[in-house]
């Protein structure tokens, strides 16, 4: 039985009056709050229902009553449709702006989490062709704009090279002109469309795994050296050969050129191993003089420029000293722990990548940097009580997680190790409020820097290093236990007495369970920290 098909409404002289999470737009009708992506504050549209809850309503726009005189018109054609670019429409100073308010919004609003004024918003000094690195699909069917289906006539969904539409893993947009990456990316895939159309090469059917050609990722480095790397579904090895003697013919840009074949059943080439066709293994980043080596399965900030910034601003908040032991934390390929080795006597990286650490050891090497060791492995398996012993007591750590954030376990080992300082970079503010709510406290000083690594995006980096904390019995509290002499005095240790679930009580509810161990039961992590990768050093 076919399911019925719901009745949504058309809302019309709908106000957008804030923007949302995820590069969306909201405003209200009849005290329902109505999503509608593409808008910005000032717009006034009347909106198709497509989604519709209790509490919100979710629609497109598919008419502009009147446009806000705070939109900008996009400079991409694909604008409103790929989704990689959701605030194009936007001026870029608001973007900041905007970015900013999310940032304090998490922290401060939704987590109650008490932290000094944030710092100005550090933009990126350019807004297009940033990226070093872009992955195109191919898919058999291009999608069909809305426009075309309206129009009607005889519609052919050829193939297409370009991006999954959001929220669809079979649904690719050809593109025409991507403005994320600078030159020769777009000629680059545009070339190899037309090579695989022209030699009848078959383009990758999510739903059906069949097709030759799957993927195509483009590389770029500061130093101008472009890695390519073509995924193939299958090892038909003339097809290969043929199309990469041709990309290489075309190309003399293309300094390394490597294939993967995947024949599984989805996108993911980290457990692969990629084939060096022609040229290097490797790209190579420049920054402060030193230079930093990656392959094609590296992680590296998709913005080298602010990268740099980045880096800088880390630097600065870790604060280090010539007898200070820093680990670097999810290092990639140890472009912070070698950005910052000259000022500490002894640097420990951990990644999960074997081959990014692989990296990390050869950067160090050509930088000609003798005090960094990395390890390679899952962080909550490598980080233990074990590997602090053997590496040496942190004085400072620095934190770069992947968006999901830290561990539970990883940050138990953190406190028991109790550096002085801990700098604590994310690119989800949601994941680091969560992480800062974890533990309790109360502190005064300390620094909050956002810095924008993708523009025309809602995402934005930010760095929390607050200052000293302040204990139970006030900023002149005497001795605690377990603590240094003229520590002060603390009420509770994060890691005494508290069931391992208590991480996953709301703030209030920890709060209230921490409270409560006895006198004296304190350990020398206690009253540091009042959250993940958050500077508390004690008076």
């Amino acid at each position: 039985m076919a399911r019925k098909k719901a009745n949504y409404p058309l809302l019309e002289g709908l106000e957008i009056t804030t923007l949302a999470a995820e590069g969306k737009a909201m405003g209200r009708w009849q005290d329902v709050v109505v999503f509608v992506p593409m808008t910005v504050p000032g717009d006034v549209v009347d909106v198709q229902i497509r989604t519709k809850r209790r509490r919100y309503m979710e629609g497109y726009v598919v008419r502009y009553v009147r446009r806000s005189p705070l939109r900008v018109e996009p400079f991409c054609e694909h604008f409103g449709v790929c989704g990689g670019c959701k605030w194009q429409n936007l001026p870029y100073e608001e973007q900041l702006r905007q970015k900013q308010s999310q940032v304090r919004g998490q922290l401060v609003r939704i987590r109650k989490i008490k932290l000094p004024d944030i710092a100005p918003c550090l933009g990126s000094a350019r807004t297009q062709f940033y990226r070093n690195k872009l992955e195109f699909t191919f898919a058999d069917r291009r999608w069909l704009m809305r426009e075309e289906v309206a129009a009607g006539g005889d519609i052919t969904a050829g193939p297409a090279v370009g991006f999954h539409i959001p929220n669809m893993f079979d649904k690719v947009l050809d593109i025409r002109k991507c403005w994320l990456q600078a030159d020769p990316s777009n000629a680059i895939r545009l070339e190899a469309k037309r090579f695989c159309l022209e030699h009848g090469y078959t383009f990758h059917n999510a739903r059906t795994h069949t097709g030759l050609m799957r993927n195509l990722i483009v590389r770029t480095a500061s130093t101008g050296e472009v890695m390519v790397i073509v995924v193939f579904g299958a090892d038909d090895r003339a097809r290969i050969d043929a199309l990469l003697e041709h990309l290489s013919a075309s190309f003399p840009q293309i300094t390394s050129l490597f294939y993967v074949i995947n024949e599984k059943l989805n996108d993911s080439v980290g457990d692969l191993d990629p084939v060096c066709w022609r040229g290097k293994d490797h790209n190579v980043e420049q920054m402060e003089g030193l230079h930093f080596k990656g392959g094609p399965k590296s992680f590296y900030q998709t913005n080298s420029a602010q990268a740099y910034e980045l880096y800088k601003v880390a630097r600065d908040f870790a604060a280090l000293g010539p007898d200070d032991v820093l680990y670097d934390l999810y290092t990639g390929t140890g472009t912070i722990a070698n950005f910052c080795a000259s000022r500490c006597r002894r640097v420990v990286g951990v990644e999960y990548v074997p081959e990014a650490i692989a990296d990390a050891r050869v950067n160090s090497e050509l930088n000609g940097i003798r005090n960094t060791v990395f390890y390679a492995g899952d962080m909550k398996r490598v980080l233990d009580d074990a590997f602090v012993a053997a590496n040496g007591r942190p004085g400072v750590i620095i934190l770069d997680p992947p968006r999901a954030g830290v561990d539970e376990e990883v940050i138990r080992v953190i406190l028991r190790a109790a550096p002085a300082r801990i700098v604590y970079v994310s690119c989800n503010p949601a994941t680091q409020a969560r992480d800062l709510a974890l533990w309790t406290g109360a502190h005064r000083g300390g620094r909050v820097r956002l810095a924008v690594c993708t523009p025309h995006t809602p995402a934005a980096e930010s760095w929390v290093n607050p200052g000293r904390r302040r204990p139970a019995g006030g900023w002149r509290g005497g001795a605690a236990a377990g603590l240094p002499a003229g520590a002060g005095r603390v009420r509770a240790a994060p890691t005494a007495g508290i069931p391992a679930c208590a991480a996953r009580f709301p703030v209030k509810r920890l709060r209230w369970r921490v409270k409560r161990p006895a006198r004296g039961a304190v350990s020398a992590a206690a009253g540091r920290f009042i959250g993940k990768g958050i500077f508390l050093e004690t008076p």
